[in-house]
């Protein structure tokens, strides 16, 4: 899968497919990747693409030939600690002359002027769609000169490269299943880093998560900006105006849930991101029909009032939001819901900001991923709109929000003491080598003592104690 593979016709009424040996360069990369599970995924598709080629990768920047780093454009401070990281490694090319750094993703267009020519930090800068590119890119750059290809892509998904999985525990990985995003959230740079969403081929997916199984991971996470919008027609653009015989033969969100699930059910399977407006009960009812796709759903909200919502540009209501919940509710009543959430967006009054709590108390969500409003170039916001919530009033907002959801937190966690859980083990607690960790269905960290357990393996818990976001048990 990963394009080193060759056809052999020479056998008549069958293909003989051949592995071409991968033949070491002795060149060394390393990865580092910043902000959302798509970047560390994309950078395990730049692992395969580069070892392809002879790299292989290294956990040790100063043993490094290459260095790249996958960036995330998000918010201000993800954008601070990369330039700070790459100031390190413009240092280390003072001791390695030849080093090369590069950076990856979705700064690369945005900052690539700066970053080659103003501040002189990097030798290469790629953007999401052309990391094929990459080997090219290297040779440009081993003569001294700069290297850019930042130009995004309505075809590319990469479904036919095998990621290298980077940091592996060997039993969970992600599945990409979309690139891009259609959806323009005022706050949002994504669609002008990453492009026009496409869809994957399912086929494609469903192999991916069987090589998985086979290999011995046993939990896979299907990853888009906006799962739910999920649609295959036999291309990988959205088409404006699909028509209903199309829509007949179309793959959706939730029939592919149903193909992943089907692999095996061994194979746990999550997703990330749901978007709201898009998320319907035929999802919901599929969570509900398979025990090994878990119950958790990540639902950001941003914000709990309307007005603010409008502005944000996020496609429903307040309204809709908690119908959305009440489903959710109806249709899985196990489940565990997290969000995201943004405080002092643009012209945010103080009354908003109390819809955002009395959401949350409404909800009682069981994690959440808070931040205060951050101006990002080229976004709705930042052409339309003020940022005129005071940095103070902004902290002091969201300071309350997480109060809040710790509080949610802890509470929802405490409703999984004295219950019996499935547990699917991942690896060796921090605090104790006698002690494993895993994480139930609805995505909660359970803790254990070893015994004869080990990764992989699924193990029933009765949990009698908790933390306020771990539960602790015995096998059972």
């Amino acid at each position: 899968m990963s394009g080193n593979k060759v056809i052999d016709e020479s056998k008549q009424g069958e293909a003989l497919v051949i592995e071409k040996p991968v033949i070491p360069n002795g060149k060394k990369l390393f990865l580092e990747s910043y902000g959302c599970a798509m970047n560390f995924s994309d950078s395990e598709i730049v692992a395969s693409i580069l070892k392809d080629k002879g790299y292989t990768t290294t956990a040790n920047y100063f043993d490094a030939d290459v260095i790249f780093v996958n960036t995330c454009a998000i918010r201000e401070g993800a954008e601070q600690r990369v330039r700070q990281r790459l100031t390190e490694y413009k240092k280390a090319k003072k001791t390695n002359p030849d080093l090369i750094v590069g950076v990856l993703g979705c700064m690369a267009e945005r900052l690539k002027s700066q970053f080659l020519e103003e501040e002189k930090l990097v030798d290469i800068v790629v953007g999401p769609d052309a990391y094929r590119s990459l080997p090219e890119l290297i040779e440009v750059a081993e003569t001294g000169q700069k290297a850019v290809n930042v130009l995004l892509s309505k075809e590319e998904t990469y479904a036919d490269i095998a990621p290298v999985r980077l940091g592996s525990n060997g039993v969970t990985a992600f599945i990409s299943i979309t690139r891009g995003c259609d959806n323009m959230c005022a706050f949002c740079v994504v669609p002008f880093t990453r492009g026009r969403e496409r869809s994957r081929d399912p086929e494609t997916i469903t192999k991916e998560a069987q090589d998985l199984f086979n290999e011995g991971y046993r939990e896979v996470t299907l990853l888009g900006q906006n799962v739910d919008s999920y649609l295959w027609t036999g291309g990988g653009l959205k088409k404006e105006n699909i028509t209903e015989e199309e829509l007949k033969s179309a793959t959706t969100f939730a029939q592919l849930l149903e193909k992943v699930a089907l692999v095996h059910t061994d194979l746990r399977v999550r997703f990330s991101t749901s978007h709201p407006k898009d998320m319907h009960d035929d999802v919901l009812y599929t969570i509900a029909k398979h025990e090994n796709i878990c119950s958790y759903i990540h639902l950001p909200v941003q914000s709990g009032n309307s007005r603010i919502l409008e502005m944000m540009n996020r496609g429903y209501s307040r309204e809709w939001y908690l119908n959305r919940i009440d489903a959710i509710r109806r249709i899985i009543p196990e489940a565990a819901i997290s969000m995201d959430v943004i405080s002092g967006f643009c012209s945010e009054t103080e009354e908003e900001h109390q819809d955002t709590l009395s959401l949350m108390e409404t909800v009682k969500y069981d994690f959440g991923y808070m931040f205060a409003y951050s101006e990002r170039p080229k976004t709705l916001a930042e052409r339309t709109y003020k940022d005129d919530v005071p940095a103070e009033v902004k902290s002091r907002r969201l300071a309350e929000i997480v109060e809040l959801q710790l509080k949610h937190s802890a509470y929802r966690t405490k409703q999984g003491v004295g219950k019996i859980h499935r547990v699917l083990v991942e690896g060796v607690s921090k605090k104790s080598k006698e002690q494993l960790f895993g994480r139930n269905s609805q995505n909660t960290v359970v803790v254990f003592p070893k015994e004869n357990f080990k990764p992989g393996d699924y193990v029933n818990v009765l949990v009698n104690d908790c933390t306020g976001a771990t539960l602790i048990g015995k096998a059972i």
